[in-house]
C-alpha cells in the first residue's frame, strides 16, 4: 500500500472532505491523527480507520492556538515517534459581502483558514526537518485562486494558504520535504448552500466543465498520491480537484 507505515496528521477531520481523506489514507496503510474542533472517539470518521485496521490518536484541537497545535505534535511524537505526512485541511466560512462583514468574521475565518494552516505547517515542519523527510498537503480553493462574491474574507485566507504553500516549498526542499495544495470543489457541508440552493448551483455547474460537483470521496486518492513516497519529486505545485474550473 501507497502509504504503508507512514504517520499522518489530518486536520479537520471530523467529516467532509477530511473524514474521506482519513479513510482513504487508512486504506493506503496510514496511522492517523485525526484532528477536530469538536470530534470524538464515537465519530463514524474514527469507526471507519479503525475497521481498516489502522492505529488512530483523536485530538480536539484549534489549530488558530498555537499553543493546542504544539500539543498536537508533542502527543503524535510520543504516540508513534514520527510525522510522514499533514493534510492541512481544517477550515471554515463566514460569508457576508464586503461591506457588511464584520470585523469578527474577518478575524475567524484568517485566524483559521491562514493562521491555523501556518500554525500546524510550522509545528510539522521542525520533526520532518530532523528525520529530513515528509510531506505537507495544504487545502486553497476556487476563492483563494480567482475571487468570489460574498467571501473576501475566505478568499484573502486561501489566497494566502496558496501563497504560502510555495513558499514553504522553497525553504523546506532542502530538507527532503514536499509542500503542495490541493483546491477542492466538493459537496460537503460547507459547500452546501452553493451546492443544493438552485439560484446558486447552476451558476457553479455553468463554470465546471464535468457538469457536477465531486463528492468528497474523490478527493482522497490525489492526497494519497500526494502524500506517497510516488509523489517525492512534485513539491510547491496547486492541484485543482474541480472537474476543470481552474486551469492553472
Amino acid at each position: 500500500m501507497a502509504l504503508r507505515g507512514k504517520v499522518a496528521i489530518i486536520t479537520g477531520a471530523r467529516q467532509g472532505i477530511g473524514g474521506s481523506v482519513a479513510l482513504a489514507m487508512a486504506r493506503a496503510g496510514a496511522d492517523l491523527v485525526l484532528v477536530s474542533r469538536s470530534i470524538s472517539a464515537g465519530d463514524p470518521v474514527v469507526k471507519s480507520v479503525e475497521t481498516a485496521g489502522r492505529k488512530v490518536l483523536v485530538m480536539q484541537v484549534d489549530v488558530s492556538r498555537r499553543d493546542k497545535v504544539g500539543e498536537m505534535v508533542d502527543r503524535t511524537l510520543a504516540e508513534f515517534g514520527k510525522i510522514d505526512v499533514l493534510f492541512n485541511n481544517a477550515g471554515i466560512s463566514k460569508p457576508a459581502m464586503l461591506w457588511k462583514m464584520t470585523e469578527e468574521q474577518w478575524d475567524e475565518v484568517i485566524s483559521v483558514n491562514l493562521k491555523g494552516t501556518f500554525n500546524c505547517l510550522q509545528a510539522v515542519a521542525k520533526p520532518m526537518m530532523e528525520q529530513k523527510s515528509g510531506a505537507i498537503i495544504n487545502v486553497t480553493s476556487s476563492a483563494g485562486l480567482l475571487g468570489t462574491i460574498g467571501q473576501v474574507n475566505y478568499t484573502a485566507a486561501k489566497g494566502g494558504v496558496h501563497a504560502l504553500t510555495k513558499s514553504a516549498a522553497k525553504e523546506l526542499a532542502r530538507y527532503g520535504i514536499t509542500v503542495n495544495c490541493i483546491a477542492p470543489m466538493a459537496e460537503t457541508e460547507m459547500t452546501k448552500t452553493i451546492a443544493s440552493d438552485p439560484r446558486f448551483r447552476e451558476k457553479y455547474l455553468e463554470r465546471i466543465p464535468l457538469g457536477r460537483f465531486a463528492m468528497p470521496d474523490e478527493i482522497g486518492p490525489a492526497v494519497v498520491f500526494l502524500a506517497s513516497d510516488q509523489a517525492r519529486y512534485i513539491t510547491g505545485q496547486t492541484i485543482c480537484i474541480d472537474g476543470g474550473m481552474v486551469m492553472l
